[in-house]
């Protein structure tokens, strides 16, 4: 994942010789974020699909779920540490293509459909992102892509009490800073709406992801029950923008 201030390329999350399946996923006691997730993507995906790409798609955490969909399945990321483990976990069951997120190496209309989840954070240029995504699709084809929401109540409540200078409200990019990593970014909803709908998208469906990201709701309700309030969630509290994970499926 990387971003261009000149024709050279600086990185901006390098997570080669980084074990994010084990230390991010696994220890770090993310099962109700991950089955949120693919409670998503098994909502907004086509049933089939011919060349399908999960674009900074790291070791292929959600291959289980658009491999049985897709003809095709290749996992792009900047990371050859992670495509390395995907190659591993998934075998011939898909391809894997290394690169910079702004000059994606795939050919023009050549995408049937893909996703882009837990990537946005990353981007500095999320038009120039976005752009690169409209470009590769085909006609009709579909974009699933999650944004990681600036406007979420946490967020209101930390700028309402003076814990946090960043107003939720406003349209300009949060830019967060994180122990041991560069800048992360968050987006006010209608910021990267219309982001979006500029690059030539229509927004077909959208979802409120991972509503009740929070240690103290687990420990009281348990990944159980939070998943089974979570498949309600996602539609309902939508049209608010409430998660900090917003989902849209995108058509070209």
């Amino acid at each position: 994942m990387s971003e261009s201030k000149k024709p050279t390329t600086e990185v901006v999350a390098d997570y080669n010789g980084y074990d994010y399946k084990k230390i991010f996923w696994e220890d770090a006691d993310r099962k109700y974020e991950d089955l949120a997730d693919r409670m998503a993507v098994r909502r907004l995906l086509p049933s089939q699909v011919d060349n399908f790409v999960d674009i900074a798609g790291g070791y292929g955490r959600l291959a289980d779920e658009y491999i049985p969909r897709a003809k095709t399945a290749t996992v792009f990321d900047y990371s050859k540490t992670e495509l390395a483990q995907a190659k591993e976990l998934y075998g011939d069951k898909i391809k894997t293509k290394a690169g910079d997120i702004y000059k994606l190496p795939f050919d023009d209309a050549s995408v049937d459909a893909l996703i882009m989840v837990r990537a946005t954070h990353h981007f500095k240029d999320m038009q120039k992102v976005s752009d690169q995504l409209y470009r590769i699709l085909k006609p009709g084809g579909v974009a699933v892509i999650e944004v990681a929401n600036k406007k979420t109540l946490p967020k209101m409540m930390r700028y309402w009490t003076g814990k946090s200078d960043i107003n939720p409200f406003s349209r300009e990019v949060a830019r967060l800073k994180e122990l041991n990593a560069g800048e992360f970014y968050n987006y006010h909803p209608k910021y990267i709406e219309e982001i979006f709908k500029r690059s030539g998208f229509q927004i077909d469906e959208v979802l409120s992801v991972s509503n009740f990201r929070s240690a103290k709701l687990k420990q009281i309700f348990g990944t159980k029950n939070l998943v089974k309030m979570e498949k309600t969630a996602q539609k309902l509290l939508a049209p608010i923008r409430f998660a900090p994970s917003i989902y849209y499926k995108l058509v070209k």
